[in-house]
Order: C-alpha cells, then sequence, then structure tokens
C-alpha cells in the first residue's frame, strides 16, 4: 500500500519539474526579448542625444559668433559715448564758467542796487527826489537779470546822489511842520547834512525820516542867535551856516531833553526814598544851624556880658540874666547858671561843675549829626541798590529780546545809572553839611569851654579880693 502512493508522489514531482523547466526558459526567453528591446531603445536615445549635442553645439557656435559681434558693437557703442561725455564735461565747463560769469556781473549789480537803496532811503537828499527809489524798485525783484539799460540807470542815480550830497540846495519843498501838518516853504540842503526850511518868518532845522521819506521840522527851534544867523544866511548876507556833521543825530538832541522829573522817574521807585532822604536831611540841617547860631549868638552875647558883670562883682545882675533866658533852654544859660549856683564852691569843684554841665549840654549840641551821617551813608547804598535793580531788569531784558534792540535795555540802564547819580548828589551835600556841622558844634564847646574858664577865674580872683578885704 505504501509503494503506489510514493510512486505517485514522485510522478507528480516529475511533471512538477518538467513544468516549472517550460516556465523559466519561457522567462528567460522573455527576458532577453525584453534585453533587446531595451538595448534597441538605448542606442535609439543615444543616437538622439547625440544629434541633439551636435545640433547644440552648432547653436553654441552661432551664439558665440553673435557675442562676438555684440562685444565688437558695445566696444563702439562705449567707444562713443566715453565721446559724448567728454564732450558733455566740455561743454558743462564751458557752460559753468558762463553761467558763473554772468551771475557774477548780476549779483555785482544787484549788491550794488541794494546797497544804493538802502543808502537812498537812509539820504535826505531823498526827500526831494523820492523818484529815484522807484527806478531800482524792478532790479531787487528775485530772479530779474539786469539788462545794460539798468545797469546805466543804477550808475545815472549813483551820480546824482554824489552830485546833491556835494551841493547846496535851495528848493521850494514839502514837509511836516512842527504842528503835524503838511507845509510848502524854502527848503535849504547842506549836502546830506543838514535840512532848513523857511516859511514866513519862522525857521528852523529839518530832519529826514526814512520810514516816510520826508522832512520833519524839528519842534524846538533853535537859539535866537542861531536864527538870526541862518536868516542872514537865507538871505545871502552871510557865507556861515551851523549845521550838523552828525546827519542829524546832534539835531534830534533838541527835541529829547529831560525835564528834572522825568530825569527822575527814569530812575525808577529806589528814587523816592533817596529825595526823601535828601529832603529830611535839609530839614535837619536847617533846623541845626538855626540852633547853633542862637547857640553861638548867645555864647558871644550873654557868656561875655555875665563874666564882665562877674568882674564887677554884680552878682544879682548876673542871675537877673539867667532867669529872663531861663525859659529859652539855651545851652549857654544852663551853663551860666551851673557856674553861678556854684560859684562859692572851690576852684577844682567849680571847673568841674561847669566841665560837667557843658558836658550834659553836648548830646542837645550834637542831636541831629548821626540822622546826617546815617543819611549820608544810606544814601549811596540806596543808589547803589537802584544800580543793582536796573541791572537785573537789563539782564532779563537780555534773556528775553536779545541784544539787537538796545532800546529795550534803556529802561534798566538809566535806573542803574540815575539811582546812583541820585543817591550820590544827596550824599556828598550831606557829608559835607555834616562835616561843617560837627566842626560848628566843636567851635561852640570850645568856646563854651573858653567862657567858662574865664568865669571860673574872674569868680576866683573875686573871692581872692572878697577873702583880702575881710
Amino acid at each position: 500500500m505504501k509503494k503506489p502512493g510514493i510512486l505517485l508522489l514522485s510522478a507528480l514531482m516529475l511533471v512538477s519539474s518538467a513544468a516549472y523547466a517550460q516556465d523559466a526558459r519561457e522567462a528567460v526567453r522573455k527576458a532577453d526579448a525584453d534585453r533587446a528591446s531595451v538595448v534597441q531603445r538605448a542606442k535609439e536615445i543615444e543616437e538622439s542625444i547625440f544629434g541633439d549635442r551636435l545640433r547644440l553645439m552648432r547653436e553654441v557656435d552661432s551664439l558665440e559668433a553673435r557675442q562676438k559681434d555684440l562685444e565688437k558693437k558695445i566696444d563702439g557703442i562705449e567707444r562713443r559715448i566715453g565721446e559724448r561725455e567728454q564732450l558733455r564735461l566740455s561743454l558743462a565747463e564751458q557752460w559753468s564758467r558762463r553761467e558763473m560769469n554772468f551771475k557774477e556781473i548780476s549779483g555785482n549789480v544787484l549788491v550794488a542796487v541794494r546797497d544804493l537803496a538802502a543808502y537812498l532811503e537812509q539820504s535826505p537828499t531823498s526827500a526831494l527826489a523820492p523818484e529815484r527809489l522807484e527806478k531800482l524798485q524792478p532790479l531787487l525783484e528775485v530772479g530779474y537779470f539786469p539788462s545794460i539799460d539798468d545797469i546805466s540807470t543804477v550808475a545815472g542815480v549813483f551820480l546824482d546822489e554824489m552830485a546833491r550830497a556835494g551841493q547846496v540846495g535851495l528848493v521850494e519843498g514839502n514837509y511836516i511842520g512842527r504842528s503835524g501838518e503838511d507845509r510848502t516853504g524854502r527848503v535849504l540842503t547842506l549836502g546830506r547834512f543838514t535840512a532848513l526850511y523857511r516859511e514866513g518868518s519862522e525857521i528852523g532845522f529839518l530832519t529826514y525820516s526814512p520810514d516816510r521819506r520826508k522832512f520833519f521840522a524839528l519842534s524846538e527851534q533853535p537859539s535866537r542867535y542861531a536864527r538870526r544867523v541862518l536868516g542872514r544866511y537865507f538871505d545871502g548876507k552871510s557865507e556861515t551856516v551851523p549845521f550838523d556833521m552828525t546827519g542829524g543825530a546832534a539835531l534830534r538832541q533838541l527835541t529829547k531833553k529831560q525835564t528834572m522829573m522825568e530825569h527822575l522817574r527814569s530812575g525808577g521807585p529806589i528814587v523816592i526814598p533817596i529825595i526823601l532822604i535828601g529832603v529830611a536831611a535839609v530839614l535837619v540841617v536847617v533846623l541845626k544851624v538855626k540852633f547853633l547860631n542862637e547857640v553861638r549868638r548867645n555864647t558871644g552875647k550873654y557868656m561875655t556880658r555875665v563874666n564882665a558883670l562877674a568882674a564887677e562883682g554884680n552878682w544879682a545882675e548876673c542871675e537877673a540874666i539867667v532867669k529872663r533866658h531861663k525859659g529859652e533852654h539855651s545851652p549857654v544859660n544852663h551853663v551860666i547858671e551851673a557856674g553861678l549856683q556854684a560859684r562859692h564852691e572851690d576852684r577844682e569843684t567849680l571847673e568841674s561843675i561847669l566841665q560837667e554841665s557843658i558836658l550834659r549840654e553836648l548830646p542837645r549840641l550834637e542831636r541831629g549829626l548821626s540822622p546826617l551821617a546815617i543819611f549820608g551813608a544810606v544814601a549811596p547804598l540806596l543808589g547803589l541798590l537802584g544800580t543793582v535793580t536796573g541791572m537785573i531788569e537789563t539782564f532779563n531784558v537780555i534773556t528775553v529780546f536779545g541784544t539787537g534792540d538796545p532800546k529795550l535795555m534803556s529802561g534798566g540802564i538809566s535806573e542803574a545809572l540815575v539811582t546812583t547819580e541820585v543817591g550820590l548828589v544827596v550824599a556828598i551835600p550831606v557829608m559835607l553839611l555834616h562835616t561843617f556841622l560837627s566842626r560848628r558844634v566843636d567851635a561852640i564847646l570850645g568856646e563854651m569851654e573858653e567862657k567858662a574858664v574865664s568865669l571860673t577865674n574872674i569868680i576866683e580872683k573875686e573871692r581872692k579880693r572878697s577873702g583880702n578885704s575881710r
């Protein structure tokens, strides 16, 4: 039973091996066919690639040849560009030189025109010939290029100004009178320095206003002598005439004279206490001089009279004189009274009593001198305070507005200077008067001491004579 099975299995394996071998041969044949097909396809592709390569190489050669042609053309173009650039630079340089020359000529002309216009605006001769400035206005416009005719016009205006500035002219002209109205009269110009006017009997100086380009009569007329000299010159009877070489600056000072109150007011509020100190010092000095004159007169009059009566031994009359003038509160009476009351004392005691009475009256004699000394010291200090406040105000103005306009700083400077001036004006006489009054007091004291010593000697002599008579 086992053999047939084995045989069957063997037969199946043989059949399977034969089928597999046939399949393998078919697969090999198919693979060879595919390989041959692939090789054929590869040859075709290779031939196509070789054909494309040859075609591309021919195109590359063509392009390289074209590139060389283009490079040659570019070299030619660049060469022409360089030549044109050189030509352009040459033309630009020529144009720059010519433009610079044109601008230089135009700039010089415009600068001359501006200077001339500014000069004419400030020149008094423009009041009589205002049309000259109108001729220059077109040349001052931005971008305007002057022509030969314009240059000739400028030269003509220059020559006209030179002629007017160097001559004396007398014409009928318009000006603003002292009352502010337009007036017409004879106008005399002395170059560009001074202008005069005459209308009827009125004669005076004119000042030029650049803003309105007109003459204005000064509000203050010249002195009588100056008017007489000007009238003689107007009439051709004199060759001498006063004129202002500063071009009007000196004449304008005639209209800017300050009164005393205006001058003091410019010093600011510090001036008020300084003036009050001056007034108080004057009152003290007047009262003190009056008092010292009275004391000195009493010293010379009463003490001489008392000494004469004492030498005669007339003590009753001496006491009567003292009582008669006792209500006057005179220092001399007090000294005489003390001497008469102590006439019975010994000499040393009498001298001490008289010296004590003189020293007691010393404060009355020196009363008022201390305030004067204080006034003399405080017045310049207040002036210095005003100077400091004025300078502070000036620096504040400079901080805000700068230093472009000096008129803005004039207030602080005026305050600084005027307060110092007023302080010194008050302090100097006060100190001198204080010294004078101090010397006066010393002289009165010396005279009183002299009379007191004389009274002492008289009393001593009278005492000795009375003792000898006993």
